[in-house]
């Protein structure tokens, strides 16, 4: 704990604590809503499996509301990028090397999960587990990467986005709120999910975009403006669902004939609106609570893991399960009764137990990754020269391509479904794409901070 105290201390005045507060306030309830609606029973064979309460409690979909925050995470995430990008630009950093930067913390946790995952999976099939639970189990796990797909995606786009956000302002965005729209009139009338497959990128790069404009205040959003877009967004997202067309879920609910959230839809960016809304009002005072000591350490904590949490929770979920089930305390698995309700605190309790262990082990990993991100420019000439050797090598196509071959056998993953796609139960492919281009891009960023140290 004293070293987390210790960078809390250590924080500029100039930091946007709300932001940090934001992000971990968003994975918390990630985390939180994937367990609470989390239930696991028996097939008719014997063998545990899960599956999500939402279609049981259709009463329930307006609380999604409450608990889908990927919005938030891209508003975050824009305003994030916006401050990153322009000040590393204003140093003289190339698109790429700030990308390379970017990448740092992420990738070296990714790619252990993945490795612990895939050898999980082997080791279960060596162990003659079911194959259709193990691959139901690997399933389950890789769901948060999906997330992960997008967001890198838009994040390696900031450069080039952002430099039209200077130029045009919210005409972009208005101009992204129309590719959602045409997509969506496209799944009404052809019935087909995937001819709305374009709002995938113009649905979060709108609200990526609002996350730089809420930053640099070319959206200015005082209490009285930001107040009217909240209940601007309200109405919208009620009109839209109750007596519109769209789902009142937030969240995928299987079997619906349409999901809000893949692809975005005009009603889950009312949502992002309400939320910019929300988080506009809550910013000043936010930063004045946050500049106490005690909370501001807590919000550190949260972040220094954050990574961790966001993609070994539903490992959580599996163990705790398996955990549950062994000791003879696995909670009822019929949403309509009491005692599923009553279960879920015991649920939970027990899934934040296991969490924690795995955070605890792994966390170091994520810290670390973060420890080595590349340092700044030097200043004298000979370790700027250094330093330019070093911003060539990031301007390579190698690094450029790792990039994408990483985001690319993400996707891969995410669209594979289940099945057994090879030997680890994961597609082979994928893996290789993920690993390779991750492990060029760690090469790269040695280079460079050799390169610089020199």
């Amino acid at each position: 704990m004293r070293p987390i105290r210790q960078a809390a201390a250590r924080t500029p005045a100039s930091r946007r604590r709300d932001l940090d507060l934001l992000r971990a306030a968003a994975i918390c309830a990630v985390v939180v809503g994937h367990w609470l609606l989390m239930t696991v029973g028996r097939t008719h064979d014997g063998h545990l499996t899960g599956f999500t309460a939402l279609p049981q409690l259709a009463w329930a979909h307006g609380l999604t509301w409450l608990f889908q925050v990927m919005p938030v995470f891209f508003l975050v995430g824009g305003a994030v990028s916006a401050i990153s990008w322009t000040h590393q630009r204003d140093r003289g950093e190339t698109a790429t090397a700030w990308l390379l930067d970017r990448s740092a913390r992420l990738f070296p946790p990714l790619t252990v999960f993945l490795l612990v995952v895939a050898a999980g999976a082997g080791v279960a099939r060596l162990a003659h587990a079911p194959p259709d639970v193990v691959e139901q189990a690997v399933a389950l796990v890789i769901l948060p990467l999906w997330f992960l797909v997008v967001y890198l995606g838009v994040t390696a786009l900031t450069p080039l986005t952002y430099r039209l956000h200077e130029r045009y302002g919210l005409a972009v965005p208005v101009v992204l709120v129309a590719g959602v729209a045409a997509g969506d009139l496209l799944r009404f009338t052809t019935g087909h999910e995937l001819a709305g497959a374009g709002s995938f990128v113009f649905g979060w790069l709108a609200v990526h975009h609002a996350g730089y404009a809420w930053h640099d205040g070319t959206l200015a959003l005082g209490p009285r403006r930001a107040a009217l877009i909240v209940v601007a967004g309200m109405a919208a997202l009620v009109l839209l669902t109750v007596p519109g067309p769209y789902p009142v879920s937030m969240v995928t609910v299987p079997g619906a004939a349409m999901q809000n959230p893949a692809p975005p839809t005009l009603a889950l960016l009312a949502l992002a609106t309400t939320q910019l809304g929300v988080v506009a009002l809550l910013s000043r005072p936010a930063r004045q609570w946050l500049a106490r000591p005690g909370p501001w350490t807590a919000v550190v904590a949260v972040n220094t893991v954050v990574l961790t949490v966001y993609l070994w929770h539903l490992v959580a979920a599996l163990l705790g399960a398996l955990a549950l089930d062994t000791l003879g305390w696995l909670p009822p698995s019929d949403p309509s009764t009491t005692a599923w309700w009553s279960g879920r605190v015991p649920w939970l309790a027990a899934l934040a137990v296991v969490l924690a262990v795995l955070v605890m082990l792994l966390a170091p990993i994520e810290n670390r990754a973060s420890a080595r991100r590349r340092p700044g420019v030097p200043t004298d000439g000979h370790r700027t020269r250094r330093a330019a050797a070093a911003a060539r090598l990031a301007r390579t196509g190698p690094v450029v391509g790792a990039y994408a071959a990483t985001v690319g056998g993400l996707l891969w993953l995410t669209v594979a479904g289940t099945g057994r796609h090879g030997p680890l139960v994961l597609p082979t492919g994928a893996l290789v794409m993920v690993l390779a281009g991750a492990t060029v891009l760690h090469l790269a960023r040695a280079a460079g901070c050799r390169s610089t140290a020199q």
